[in-house]
This record gives C-alpha cells, structure tokens and sequence, in this order.
C-alpha cells in the first residue's frame, strides 16, 4: 500500500485543493485519515495531513487540508497559515524545542523536499518555508523517517525520485511503477542531517551493517541511537532491526527471533521509556493488516508480545505518540487493504 498514491493516481495535474471544496464540511472532530503526521509538545498531540477516501465524490482520495492543524486536548482544530503550498501524505514531521519541521510528502503532482517549520507556542500558527538552507539537501520523496539528537533532525530511507547530485547511499529504481511515473521513483538509503542551529544539510560518512533502502518504515530515537525497523523493499515487507549510532555513525544490525513480529511497513514504533521501544500494527508481504503489539527492550535486545485490548482494530499508515503516563494514542490510519477503502478511524489508546 506504500505505492498506492504513486501507482494510482490519475496522472492530471487537478488542484487538490480544489478537490476538497466537495468535502468542506465543519466538523468538531478530525477527519478519518492516512499518510497523515503527528507530533507531541508540551503534552498535546499536534495531527496534520494525510488524505481520506472519498467515495461520495467519485474516485478521488482527497487529501486533507492544508491549513488544518488539530489538537489532542480537546480536539480542537486550528487553522494555520502562512506560506505552505500544498496539502500532501506520507510527509515526515517531528517536534523540536516546540517547533514542528515537515519535511517532503506527497502531493497531486508528485513528491517534494520543501521543508517547513510550525513554531507551536505562538498566539497564532503560521507555516514558514525554510529557504536559503546550506548544502545539499535530500530528495524528493515521503515514506521516510527521522531521528533527533542534539538540535539535528537526521532523515533516512524513503520512496521518490533519483537524487540530482552526488548522495551518499542507495537508490533503486521501483521496476512496477507506472510508466506515467517519469522520471521514475524507487526506495533508497540515505541519511540526511539538518542541524537546526546552522541551517545546513549535510550527509555524514557511515560504517558497519548498512540497511537496504527502504520505504514505510518506523524509525525511534533513544538516547545516541536512532532505530530503524522494517519497511518495504521491492516486493518484501521487512522485519530487520537496525540502530546507527548518532554520535559515531556506525550502524549495527540486531537479531530479531523467529518468534518476533513478522515482517511489515507502515507501522509505528514509539519510544515509551529509557529502555523500551512499542511498536503497533502495520501490513504484511501477504497484505494482511496487524493489530499486534510489542515491546522490545534496548538493553536486553529483546522481544516480548504485547496484550492489548484492541485486537478488532488492525490499522496501517496511521500514528502513534507518546503520552506523558506511559500511554501511547494512535490516530487514523487504514483499518485494511488500502485498496478496500476502509479505515480505522478515530483514537486508540494503550498503556505500556
């Protein structure tokens, strides 16, 4: 499902955004959605983005509106503006210091790799495209994920277009991408850093067990490591768990046992505590959809299954966040085949 936006799409160039004028429709409560993000600050769950199904309207799956940010306290909506130019999925967005970056995603017409920043704590929330940024910055692509270390937001992974100039990694080409999808995407393995600080891309030199590219994957920071686990590959759903190591950019690849969780992509895998990693649903190499939870333990690199109350709700491409007790809620997402049209709606909380 990680390529359902790029494989079936109408290849038009319509305005998105005048697709959603059929769905304007005040609501008190966010839209079912997937492919959207969410961030925490402060306690409060921040949700942007993503797309819906919209079989009422014909074939169009709309994404949702740009301007919309909603909020995990009350569920409040906010609108936002400022100078973000498009409603997209799939973009990959983290919270730093009450700040929110978004960065790449995918729209009407394609991938991106604009990045914004949302300051969170302000009477009024407006979008601000970060331009003049120095060096090479990455490609334009979504399905990726991010670490945080030390005021840098490192990217790595994704699925988009081939990188114009000399990048450090991966690129291979998606052989089943539909011929209008020129000049092409594929999956890749790059890692780019931004260090908020000077305002600048960079790619740092890595050793050891590097990760295959990859798309729809789950990444988690904890302490100097930024974990990485599963994703797509070609045809294959991937169960492998590696780590990098922040500080020395070496990668380590960890054993995962036979009787862990099976291979997957778009999952989430959230930081609960100094030591523990939770990680939740997602859709197998045989496209079934999961509703199984785990706990692995950083220290002990271990796996332990998770009982939860919530096994009738399986969901792929939605999010996960940490609360401040030990909670972690999930929104939105996709209850099965996102092909099917059904989606698990609404919240879902677990206490780990």
């Amino acid at each position: 499902p990680e390529d359902y936006m790029d494989e079936d799409e109408e290849d038009e160039e319509v305005d998105d955004e005048q697709l959603l004028d059929a769905e304007a429709v005040e609501q008190d409560a966010p839209a079912e959605r997937s492919g959207h993000i969410a961030v925490v600050d402060r306690n409060i769950m921040y949700v942007w983005g993503g797309y819906k199904n919209a079989e009422n309207h014909g074939f169009f799956d709309l994404y949702l509106p740009r301007n919309e940010i909603w909020t995990y306290n009350m569920e409040t909506k906010h609108i936002a503006g400022g100078s973000l130019h498009t409603s997209m999925s799939g973009s990959c967005g983290v919270c730093v210091d009450g700040v929110l970056y978004l960065f790449g995603g995918h729209h009407a017409r394609g991938n991106t790799n604009k990045i914004y920043r949302l300051p969170l704590r302000t009477p009024s929330l407006v979008w601000e495209e970060m331009r003049d940024l120095k060096g090479l910055p990455p490609s334009s692509k979504d399905k990726l994920g991010c670490w945080v270390q030390k005021n840098r937001i490192i990217y790595f992974g994704g699925y988009g277009y081939a990188a114009q100039g000399t990048h450090r990694g991966t690129f291979e080409y998606d052989e089943s991408s539909s011929l209008w999808d020129s000049p092409g995407r594929g999956w890749n393995n790059h890692i780019h850093i931004l260090d908020l600080e000077t305002s600048t891309w960079s790619q740092p030199i890595t050793t050891g067990d590097t990760p295959s590219p990859r798309a729809a994957h789950a990444c988690a920071t904890v302490g100097n490591r930024g974990y990485v686990f599963g994703g797509r590959y070609k045809n294959y759903r991937l169960n492998d768990l590696y780590y990098l190591d922040l500080d020395t950019w070496e990668w380590h690849e960890m054993s995962v046992p036979q009787q862990g969780p099976v291979g997957r992509s778009w999952h989430s895998f959230t930081p609960v505590s100094p030591d523990h990693i939770f990680l939740f649903g997602g859709f197998t190499t045989d496209r079934e959809t999961l509703s199984d939870a785990w706990l692995y333990s950083v220290s002990k690199n271990e796996w332990k299954p998770f009982k939860h109350s919530h096994t009738e709700s399986p969901r792929l491409w939605h999010t996960a966040c940490a609360g401040p007790d030990g909670e972690v809620f999930a929104f939105g997402g996709c209850a099965n085949n996102l092909l099917s049209h059904h989606r698990a709606v609404r919240w879902m909380c677990v206490c780990v």
